[in-house]
């Protein structure tokens, strides 16, 4: 069975609804998993996005700058939504896909907002920072008292808000106090990755020593030129899914699109037995 996976955190998905449909039509993915789609589950554009192809659709939204959904060309069940933090927030949701096996454990795809975390990276004064470093401990324990570490197939995708490596920012030293990019962070998102053996999809394509970036701000005049990008969004798979994901792409030309999000697509193939 092979299906294209793309994610992306939209920024408003009924904002930028023609971005989706340029998107959906240029790279044809199977699967589309959505971040910060900003609207409740009654007022998320369901009907145009199932006329682009979509017939099968999970969302887990709020109102405000939450909320996760999945599109699927492919049937799936099993649709559950977790409250990570015990915040309310709408920020995780799963489902199962049908018909990837009959004789192994299910397909599960998680699709995951982690919250942004403001911009003093000191939890004892900054709130948000410290729901942040909250949400990726809970994560990680969760994730880790999960049994089958070795035969569990999971992806997880989404807006991890953290970019890990000092070659997932433009300036490794520069950012080492500036949020999403603190050993605070890192050591946290490292831990959840360390819980269920976690493999960094993105990474198994592009080497570690190579700059790789899904986020350029809004503040950069020329993105391009100055290229002060963060790897702020990832495709992880467990031990079982390794190498399953054929290829990889960072989708960087939306950047220049019309009104378009501050984060761009990652697409994966993937292959499965």
């Amino acid at each position: 069975m092979r299906f294209r996976l793309a994610t992306w955190n939209i920024n408003s998905v009924r904002l930028r609804l023609d971005i989706v449909e340029r998107f959906v039509r240029a790279s044809q993915p199977d699967i589309l998993c959505l971040q910060e789609i900003k609207c409740e589950d009654g007022t998320f554009p369901e009907l145009a996005l199932r006329a682009l192809g979509f017939p099968h659709i999970a969302v887990a939204g709020q109102k405000g700058y939450h909320g996760v959904a999945i599109l699927s060309r492919l049937p799936f069940n099993s649709v559950k939504r977790r409250d990570i933090c015990g915040r309310g927030h709408a920020r995780h949701l799963s489902v199962a896909i049908d018909g990837t096996s009959t004789t192994r454990s299910p397909l599960i795809l998680q699709n995951i907002y982690v919250p942004a975390g403001g911009d003093l990276p000191d939890p004892t004064l900054n709130v948000k920072f410290r729901h942040k470093l909250d949400f990726l401990e809970a994560l990680g324990t969760w994730y880790g008292g999960m049994r089958g570490k070795s035969t569990n197939r999971m992806i997880m995708v989404g807006d991890l808000n953290v970019a890990p490596l000092p070659t997932d920012v433009w300036s490794h030293k520069q950012l080492l106090k500036v949020v999403s990019h603190t050993p605070a962070e890192v050591e946290r998102l490292e831990a959840v990755q360390a819980s269920h053996r976690w493999v960094d999809v993105m990474r198994r394509h592009v080497p570690a020593d190579q700059k790789l970036f899904t986020w350029w701000s809004y503040r950069n005049r020329d993105w391009r030129a100055s290229n002060r990008g963060r790897r702020l969004d990832h495709i992880w798979t467990t031990p079982a899914l390794d190498g399953a994901a054929v290829s990889m792409t960072v989708l960087e030309e939306t950047r220049d699109w019309p009104r378009t999000s501050d984060h761009v697509p990652v697409i994966a193939d993937f292959v499965l037995e």
